[in-house]
């Protein structure tokens, strides 16, 4: 019996502690390391360019985008893709500011861009439908309108799709701008911002380079995504209902036009740094309740669990999207290891060493990723002198794990929104449920201490 009781308390912990992150963080890992040495294999044969590029459309939403569109439309004309070939919608959804103006203004600096300013209905989806409706030329591109492209992101999304007749749709490589993170003096404020910058660097030019050569990448990036305009013109289009229209639109792509999803990692887009924590903890939590309500739409309607869980959009919802699995184990772990009398000190060692493996593999990805900012040497400089920060990301992450916890819990029994409550407006609300439920009691109390203490005049 005490054989039997230590290889269950060894199973336990190993298959908890080792397994998990084995089969689902180490294994990916060495598979992007491997991906990048078939890469330099091939690094030989190069790209075909055309002898005459065509015309393109790009759909630029704007929402209150007064601060950032100049800069968005001057990364345009800064492109060295040819002017005469790129139309530019730009579609205002209800947005309440003077980007209009901005827009006039720009039409003055910038007279040689093609550009058309339409009105639409409230919501981002929305207005790409209806630029859609509207837009020519052989490729579609999508843009956020507060970033700015690289200046080649243009020509090598097209080079790769005139390379590829078999390919309609890629999601660019979204990095935060270092020059902005720069302008932060303070120690904390700018370290934040670089555990952000890595991070990002790392999930597209590591994570979705080994998910493109799986056809598994999961969602195409809604700041930067380009798509072959005779493909998308055959889908449902964006969809009205949900948050995450851009995880919506690459399901249809793959689910129902069988498409393959790939990632163009020499085209660059940058987007400001994260502005603070508040910021941080209602955009992850959009993306998770987004991710929640597609996965939901195209789960398999016939209710095969086994045909479900071998998707691997299944799969990503598991232990990348929703409930980061193996972490929710990890944690659950911790509390079943106290009960059955391990020391502290084996807990804490061991989770050590799970934190130490996950540097181990944001090392991998580091070279990875190295690899692929070859064609900019500014930003691979940048990124090569941060090499310290991967020892932070998986503290970073844990916290994140967190944030999307709380999202799949809000999103229980609420509606689809754009509108989520921030850090501080979740703690307030806390405390006043926390003020509310302690009120009663303690009236209670009140009552009965000064029933007990009743004395006659």
């Amino acid at each position: 019996m005490r054989a039997l009781n230590s290889f269950l308390h060894s199973f336990i912990f190993w298959g908890a502690w080792i397994i998990i992150p084995v089969l689902m963080e180490i294994v990916p890992a060495f598979g992007g390391f491997f991906l990048l040495l078939i890469r330099r294999a091939k690094a030989g044969k190069k790209l075909v360019k055309p002898k005459v590029y065509p015309e393109i459309s790009l759909i630029i939403p704007v929402y209150n985008s007064a601060q950032t569109l100049s800069a968005c439309i001057r990364s345009i004309k800064n492109s060295t893709y040819d002017s005469d070939k790129i139309r530019i919608y730009l579609v205002n959804n209800q947005g309440k500011d003077n980007s209009f103006e901005i827009y006039r203004e720009c039409q003055r600096v910038f007279p040689e861009l093609n550009m058309q300013w339409l009105n639409a209905q409230q919501g981002k989806s929305r207005a790409l439908n209806l630029a859609l409706y509207n837009s020519e030329g052989k490729y579609i591109i999508n843009l956020d309108s507060d970033g700015v492209l690289e200046p080649h992101a243009l020509t090598n999304l097209v080079d790769k799709f005139e390379n590829r007749p078999d390919l309609n749709c890629m999601t660019g490589a979204v990095l935060t701008e270092p020059r902005l993170i720069l302008q932060f003096r303070d120690f904390f404020p700018r370290l934040f911002r670089e555990i952000e910058f890595m991070e990002y660097a790392q999930a597209f030019l590591a994570g979705r380079s080994y998910a493109s050569e799986l056809n598994a990448v999961y969602t195409l990036s809604g700041a930067f995504s380009a798509f072959r305009k005779s493909a998308i013109l055959k889908s449902r289009l964006y969809n009205t209902n949900t948050i995450c229209e851009d995880t919506h639109i690459t399901f249809q792509m793959r689910y129902i036009q069988k498409e393959r999803v790939e990632i163009c990692e020499n085209a660059l887009f940058y987007v400001d740094p994260i502005e603070g924590v508040n910021k941080l903890y209602t955009q992850r939590q959009r993306w998770q309740r987004g991710s929640l309500e597609v996965a939901r739409q195209f789960l398999d309607s016939k209710g095969n669990f086994g045909k479900s869980f071998m998707d691997v959009s299944v799969r990503t919802l598991l232990y990348d999207h929703t409930f980061a699995f193996p972490r929710a184990i990890w944690y659950l772990a911790l509390l079943c290891m106290l009960m059955m009398h391990y020391s502290s000190r084996m807990i804490l060692l061991s989770t050590g060493f799970i934190f130490f493996i996950y540097i181990i593999v944001g090392y991998m990805y580091f070279f990875t990723v190295h690899y692929f900012m070859r064609e900019f040497p500014v930003l691979r400089d940048y990124y090569s002198k941060h090499w310290w920060v991967i020892v932070l990301l998986p503290f970073f992450n844990f916290a994140v794990f967190f944030i999307r916890l709380a999202g799949i819990i809000n999103s229980i029994g609420t509606d689809s929104s754009w509108k989520t409550r921030n850090l501080s407006e979740e703690g307030h609300a806390f405390m006043a449920v926390v003020k509310d439920d302690f009120s009663k009691p303690l009236g209670l109390f009140r009552k009965f201490r000064e029933l007990v203490n009743y004395q006659e005049e």
